[in-house]
């Protein structure tokens, strides 16, 4: 689970190397939404914005497609969040970076005041003091949270195995028990019936076995008052011939 993590991470931070190369592209794009939306005070202070910029006040195929990078990324840093929850129960330490990573990625946080410090340079790459202002805070976004993840799977893989498997276990405990069998009540219990020969309960219905007959009942010393034929053959009488009655 760990290393599916960390390769998803390694494949967020591939992207963002391609959007970085696009960054004056990117700026491009979000001053000619400004400009379209008539909103040229305010800074671009969050990810919702930016996505309303998208939808309503892109005018072009390449603003579109740099703003959309941008978008993506920010939504597979989203998912990388939940992977992260799902992983472990966490610890104070690494609980407090998932929750600055999951304020950050969220559609309304305030970018505004936020800047990325060395070694990040993307800042300083900005042409002056006012694009600084309006555009500090998103292009700071998405190296910050790479850099707050980073040190979550660092501090993670520091703790002991059992910890990492803390959530995922009692999940994969209830699904096998869910699929086992039934201690109780699946297995028909063998028992001996009168005549001394095993049976299964849930096979035969309970009650007198007829296929088990008492004998007539004999007086001491006297004979059978009706002759009754043999229906089964023991040692003590032997096997008649036919219209032969036993007494």
């Amino acid at each position: 689970m760990m290393n599916e993590v960390k390769e998803s991470l390694r494949s967020v931070e591939q992207k963002y190397r391609l959007f970085q190369q696009q960054q004056f592209t990117f700026i491009a794009a979000l001053e000619h939404c400004r400009e379209n939306a008539h909103d040229k005070i305010r800074p671009v202070s969050s990810i919702g914005q930016v996505q309303s910029y998208t939808e309503h006040h892109c005018g072009n195929s390449t603003d579109r497609r740099v703003l959309l990078m941008f978008l993506d990324i920010c939504t597979e840093l989203g998912k990388l969040c939940q992977h992260f929850e799902a992983l472990h129960s966490g610890t104070p330490v690494t609980n407090d970076l998932l929750e600055k990573c999951k304020t950050l990625v969220s559609q309304s946080n305030d970018l505004s005041s936020l800047r990325a410090e060395y070694p990040h340079d993307m800042v300083n790459h900005l042409s002056c003091h006012e694009a600084r202002n309006h555009y500090g805070g998103v292009v700071s976004l998405i190296p910050i949270v790479l850099d707050l993840m980073k040190e979550w799977v660092a501090h993670s893989e520091k703790l002991p195995r059992k910890a990492l498997q803390h959530v995922s276990e009692p999940q994969a405990a209830t699904r096998a028990a869910a699929r086992a069998p039934q201690a109780t009540g699946t297995q028909p219990q063998l028992r001996k019936d009168k005549c001394g020969q095993p049976t299964q309960d849930s096979l035969k219905p309970r009650g007198k076995n007829k296929e088990c007959s008492k004998p007539p009942w004999r007086p001491p010393g006297g004979k059978l008052t009706q002759p009754v034929t043999c229906l089964i053959p023991i040692p003590s009488c032997p096997i008649p011939s036919r219209g032969a009655l036993c007494y």
